[in-house]
Order: structure tokens, then sequence, then C-alpha cells
């Protein structure tokens, strides 16, 4: 049996009449950018965040780094953020100009350990930026207290975790801004690239539509500002996701608890912690070889018995050699958590679409390999 990573093509198969009526409406309007589909699709959005605002921009990296200077951060300024996740969330802020700064993240959760902020904090500081990593809330009461002590910004990068909520929070209920990507693999993916910012502050919002668009507001009247607008396709696609992403949710709980129950008497790895309380959205299933040599080995025997696991991420983003250091990026304290994390995770095949013959196929193959150790 092969089991794929990805449920693009079915996903659309299965809401293949809502998705082409709203590229067929596109097209007929004639407008593709900037357009009346944008718009709608940007309400739904903060209906759906329970936001004032959201705006669609070019993608999810662009969605952090317009936030930060939508909100004045910029060279000279620092940025708290964890090491174990996609490169872009320090990679916005070296755009913006700000210096990172790294903290461990939380041995449980892996997402960024709210006791390890504060140390990190200087008169530089400006901003919090948590991951809500693998579709796991970071606790975001702990991390607002901590911001409203220091007078800091928070910006939640949500790129993996839609729909995702803590046991008494809303995304964007405790941030000045939500970030989130909508390239194809997400959650809440179109066919192809884009991202977008909620935000219960107009001043936010009115900048990062100056900047996502030439910095104008107004016909042939420009300031300082970028191309990073959301067309009216990817809008379109986007609409017609949105209805359903609390019941894809639903599935990949699901499918995360047939793996749980399959896997739980596993003696070579670990599986995935959700907090008390916290809605995981499973953006991806993973799980931690307990010997970070074993991590490799582990994948090619599922690659090779027609399981398409992969590894996110498999070099925290201070150890990639093309990251800036010098006055771009600072560590406070050891990063031994977000290391091993980096070093032993493997992903398992996680989409609303996945067969109950997939899942179980995937749980077989990973313990057949875990009784040969």
């Amino acid at each position: 049996m092969q089991v794929p990573f990805y449920g693009h093509v079915r996903q659309y198969h299965n809401i293949k009449g809502e998705i082409d009526k709203n590229i067929a409406e596109v097209l007929e309007s004639g407008q593709y950018v900037m357009g009346p589909m944008l718009s709608r699709f940007e309400k739904e959005l903060a209906a759906y965040f329970g936001t004032k605002y959201a705006i669609g921009v070019g993608n999810g990296t662009d969605a952090i780094w317009l936030t930060l200077m939508a909100l004045g951060v910029g060279p000279g300024d620092e940025c708290i953020t964890t090491t174990n996740t996609f490169f872009a969330t320090a990679e916005a802020c070296w755009v913006a100009g700000a210096k990172v700064v790294f903290v461990d993240c939380d041995p449980k959760t892996r997402n960024i350990d709210p006791k390890k902020i504060e140390k990190a904090i200087t008169k530089k500081t400006k901003a919090i930026i948590p991951v809500h990593l693998y579709g796991q809330c970071a606790d975001m009461r702990a991390i607002r207290a901590i911001a409203d002590r220091h007078k800091l910004f928070v910006i939640e990068d949500n790129a993996q975790g839609i729909d995702g909520c803590g046991p008494d929070f809303k995304q964007g209920e405790l941030s000045d801004a939500v970030t989130t990507s909508f390239i194809i693999q997400k959650n809440l993916g179109t066919f192809g690239d884009s991202g977008a910012v909620a935000s219960n502050n107009p001043e936010i919002d009115r900048a990062v539509r100056r900047l996502r668009n030439h910095g104008s507001e107004k016909r042939s009247h420009h300031s300082y500002g970028f191309n990073s607008r959301l067309d009216d396709l990817h809008a379109g696609i986007l609409s017609a996701k949105l209805k359903h992403i609390t019941a894809w949710t639903d599935q990949r709980r699901a499918w995360a608890a047939c793996y749980n129950e399959g896997l739980k008497r596993a003696r070579r790895f670990t599986l995935p912690y959700e907090a008390p309380g916290y809605r995981h959205v499973y953006h991806l299933y993973v799980i931690e070889t307990k010997k970070p040599e074993l991590r490799d080995e582990l994948l090619k025997f599922l690659n090779d018995n027609g399981v398409d696991a992969k590894v996110h991420y498999p070099i925290a983003i201070h150890q990639q050699e093309g990251f800036p250091w010098g006055k771009k990026a600072r560590l406070c304290g050891k990063q031994r958590n977000s290391e091993r994390n980096a070093a032993s995770c493997v992903s398992l095949p996680m989409f609303a679409e996945l067969t109950a013959e997939e899942v179980d196929y995937t749980i077989e193959k990973v313990m057949e390999w875990d009784k040969k150790g």
C-alpha cells in the first residue's frame, strides 16, 4: 500500500463544485487583483477569527514582517521567538530589520517556553512571536502576561495552527495580531501561496493594507510599500474551503486519536503531547525517536514500505548555515529541547481525507519498525 503525505487532490474533488464556482465567478468578473472576492474573503476570515479586521497578503512570511513594520519594529529592535520551527519566522524579523532572540521550547508541547522568555528580554525587546507549532497553540495566557509587564507586542505565527484554541482563549484574543499562511500544504491552503493578518487594531489594519499595495490607500497615490497582495482567485478558493475547516480539523483529530491508540505501546519513540483543554489541529502528527540516531532509520523504513512520512524541521534555525548571525541573532541559553526536537522528529501522514485503511497500515508499519529494536 502507498500512503501519501498530502491529500490536496482528494480535498479538491470533495468540494470541487464549490471551488470551481468561486473560480468561475472571479474569472467572469474580470477583477482578479484587489477585487470583490478578496474583500469577501477578508470579511469571512475576520468573522471566523472573531477579529475586526483581516488583510490578505502574498504569503505567511510577508504577513509577519508587514505586521512588524506596521508596529514600528525594525532596526535596533529585538524579537523573541523559538528556533525549532520553519525558517520564515526568524527570516521575517530579519527582513523587517530586527534582531532575533531565540529561547528554548517547552519539552512537552515543543512550543515556546514562557518560563524562558522573561530572561531574554532587554531594553531593545519589542515583540514576542510565539509559533503554534504542529497545530497546538502556545501558552498565550502566560505570554500575554509577560508582554503586558514589559509593554511588548505579541504576534501569533499561526501558519500551522488555524482552527486551534486554548482552554480559555481564542486565537487573536491575546495578541496584537495573528499571522497565517495559506500555502497549499496548510490545513487551510490555496492552490499556491498566500497569507493573511488578522487584528483588532485599526492602525495595524490600515498600515498593512497600505504596505501590501505599494504604500497606496488611493489609486495613483503611493508611499513606502511593497507588492504583497492575495489575489482574487486564491481568495475564492480559500472562501470555498473556509466553511469546511472545522469539520476537517475534527477529522484530523479523529485520525490523531487512532494514531495515539495504535502507537501507545511503542518503546522507541514518543507520541505528540496535547495540553489539557487545548484544541490541537494536527497540522502535523509528529512522533520523536527516543534516540536521535534512530530517526533516519525509521524514516527510511516507512518510506521503503510505502508510507510517505517526512521530517519537520530537521535543522533548527540557529543551526542553519544561511541564517544571518552577528547583529541579526542571538541565543538566550541552551537550546537543548529545540535541538532534540529537530534531531528526532518524524511526521506521519496527516490530512482529513486519509482512509481508515491508510491509517491502520501506517500504524502497522510504525509498530513493525518499533518491535525490531
